[in-house]
C-alpha cells in the first residue's frame, strides 16, 4: 500500500468518525425534543469527583415540568443570564463582543458571554475542558438546538439541569436544598438569589452569605420584572 493510499484511508476514517459523531449528536437532540435527559455530561463528571472522594455520594437532582417552575426564577434566570434569549438563534454577538472587551481590559477572563442555548449544549454534551475544538463543538451543538427545538423546551431542559451548588443539579432539586420548598412556589427574592448563584453554584453553596452574591441578586430583582420568557 502506497503512502498516499494510508493517508487517504486515515483521512476518510477522519471524517466517518466526525460525521458519525455528528448524527449522533443530532439524533440525541430530536429525541430530547420530547423526552427528558436523565443526566447530562457535566453531571456525570461531577458525580464522578463526589464519588471519587465518597463512593456513595448521589447527585440531588429532580425532573420537573416547565409549567411546574415559578415564574420568577424563569424571570430571574432570563435577566441574569440571556437577556435576549427570545430574540436571538442561539449566540448574542453583541454580548459576545462586551465580553471579549472586558476581558482585554482586564487581562484575564472576567466575562463569558455565553448564551443560554450554549450553556445547555456544553452542559448535555461536554467536558469542562476549555479548547478551541470544545467550543466548535458548543456551537454546532448550539445550532442544531435552536433549529430544533422550540425556545420554551431549551429553557425547559436548561432549567432542569443547570449546576446550583455541589452535586445539586435542576431548579427542583436546588429550591429544596436551598429553600425546602418546591420550585413552583419559589418567591422573587429567593428567584433571584437562585440566578446570581449560577456562574459560581458551588463556591455560593459554601458562602450563602457572600456580599458579591447578595449584591447581584437585588440587581436581578430590581430587574427581572421586564424580562420576558417563552
Amino acid at each position: 500500500m502506497t503512502l498516499r493510499a494510508i493517508i487517504f484511508r486515515f483521512c476518510l476514517l477522519v471524517i466517518s468518525v466526525f460525521v458519525a459523531y455528528q448524527l449522533w449528536l443530532v439524533a440525541h437532540v430530536y429525541w430530547w425534543i420530547d423526552h427528558n435527559p436523565e443526566s447530562s455530561a457535566f453531571m456525570e463528571t461531577q458525580l464522578q469527583v463526589l464519588q471519587s472522594k465518597d463512593p456513595e455520594a448521589e447527585l440531588k437532582h429532580r425532573w420537573i415540568a416547565y409549567n411546574q417552575i415559578s415564574p420568577n426564577l424563569k424571570k430571574a434566570l432570563i435577566t441574569s443570564e440571556d437577556a435576549k434569549f427570545l430574540d436571538h438563534e442561539g449566540f448574542d454577538w453583541e454580548g459576545i463582543q462586551t465580553a471579549w472587551e472586558k476581558n482585554l481590559k482586564k487581562g484575564k477572563i472576567v466575562a463569558g458571554g455565553s448564551t443560554i442555548s450554549q450553556q445547555l449544549a456544553k452542559n448535555l454534551f461536554l467536558s469542562g475542558k476549555k479548547t478551541p475544538w470544545r467550543k466548535l463543538e458548543e456551537a454546532a451543538i448550539t445550532i442544531m438546538m435552536e433549529k430544533m427545538m422550540s425556545k420554551r423546551r431549551i429553557f425547559e431542559i436548561y432549567l432542569n439541569v443547570i449546576e446550583w451548588g455541589n452535586g445539586v443539579f435542576g431548579a427542583e432539586a436546588a429550591a429544596r436544598h436551598y429553600y425546602r420548598k418546591s420550585a413552583r412556589n419559589l418567591s422573587v427574592g429567593e428567584s433571584a438569589k437562585l440566578a446570581a448563584m449560577v456562574p459560581n453554584p458551588r463556591y455560593f453553596d459554601k458562602h450563602r452569605s457572600d456580599r458579591r452574591l447578595l449584591r447581584k441578586a437585588r440587581i436581578i430583582q430590581r430587574r427581572m420584572y421586564y424580562a420576558d420568557y417563552p
